[in-house]
């Protein structure tokens, strides 16, 4: 699936248009618990002539579940976004400096359901790079760059059954890059990416 990593932005377009099944970390419960409202970015940026994923690294905290973890920049929906691409475009600058004016949305993938009780919107897009990014350092340690071509290698990963509140439950591993360990939600996202890009509309 190398030639993911050249597919020029209108390919990469319409390949958005399709959709898959929403993924999640837990399924989804028929509880009737609302949901919180989250979104990310899914930022392609140009490296050496093909197309790489940036991501950041989470600030280490004390007594938080997701502290120190490789993720998309993003957060939760508040009531002042127009819509889950200004919730994402709107975390992304507050988290990593990058102005919503500099970021080309191109469409966004199906649902991921966290762990954390919340309905997380993936928005795809491209952005100039390189960039000068400036970290919020409360919540971000680190920002890095992953090869298309290299996530798109299914060598790079692996499905492992977790055991979760008595379920046996598939989580995404990647091997290690540059140091940087992606697993779990933001991995899943990532396959759900591949997957769309992996197939003409």
């Amino acid at each position: 699936m190398s030639e993911l990593a050249t597919l020029s932005q209108n390919k990469i377009i319409d390949r958005l248009k399709k959709s898959l099944d929403a993924t999640y970390d837990v399924p989804p419960s028929n509880d009737d618990k609302p949901m919180r409202q989250a979104a990310v970015l899914v930022p392609f940026v140009e490296v050496d002539g093909e197309w790489s994923l940036l991501f950041i690294q989470r600030s280490e905290h004390e007594n938080d579940c997701h502290s120190g973890q490789v993720a998309f920049a993003g957060g939760r929906y508040e009531e002042s976004d127009e819509d889950m691409f200004a919730t994402a475009l709107r975390e992304t600058h507050e988290e990593i400096g990058v102005l919503p004016e500099d970021v080309t949305v191109l469409g966004q993938l199906n649902h991921h359901y966290s762990i954390s009780n919340y309905q997380i919107t993936p928005v795809v897009a491209t952005m100039p790079w390189p960039y000068d990014l400036t970290l919020e350092e409360a919540e971000v340690a680190a920002t890095f760059t992953i090869p298309l071509r290299w996530l798109t290698d299914t060598t790079n990963y692996r499905v492992e059954e977790r055991i979760l509140n008595g379920k046996s439950l598939p989580v995404v591993y990647f091997e290690p890059y540059d140091g940087y360990v992606l697993w779990g939600a933001t991995a899943r996202m990532t396959l759900s990416l591949i997957d769309l890009m992996s197939t003409n509309p």
